[in-house]
């Protein structure tokens, strides 16, 4: 499916800023079913196309007007970030220097926030730390420590 960066130049950086209602599933889909099959797939540029495809989705069905759907599509990238790495700061201050858009801090912080206590709830453990728990116990099936003397 690709990193997604069309969509997210497309839907920022134009004044088509629709996509197909399916899209924000779609790239959700193929990030679950890369790592639940162990490919190297990213996360990173993946999250920001899901959250970017979302907000676009939900600023269609709101119908708001370009720089208002910008705004959402920010947010979007911002919270769907925020969900998995759970690192608010960092993924507000990430897509804040990605656009340069002093105007916006405020909302990104609060997505990022609201989007950190959802996380929470659904999954006591970040992403990253379930992905770690995975490799640790692959590398120990695979080559067992010796038994110590």
């Amino acid at each position: 499916m690709g990193s997604g960066k069309e969509i997210m130049d497309r839907t920022l950086f134009t004044s088509n800023k629709q996509v197909e209602w399916y899209m924000p599933f779609a790239r959700i889909a193929g990030l679950i079913a890369s790592f639940s099959f162990g490919g190297a797939g990213g996360v990173f540029a993946p999250s920001l196309s899901a959250g970017a495809s979302m907000g676009a989705v939900v600023a269609e069905l709101l119908n708001l007007t370009s720089g208002d759907a910008n705004i959402l599509i920010l947010v979007g990238m911002t919270t769907f970030l925020t969900g998995i790495t759970r690192a608010p700061f960092t993924a507000s201050i990430i897509i804040f220097e990605m656009t340069d858009r002093h105007s916006v801090i405020f909302y990104l912080l609060l997505g990022a926030l609201i989007a950190n206590l959802i996380a929470r709830y659904v999954s006591k453990q970040p992403f990253y730390d379930h992905l770690r728990e995975q490799y640790v116990k692959e590398i120990n099936q695979s080559s067992p420590l010796p038994d110590k003397p």
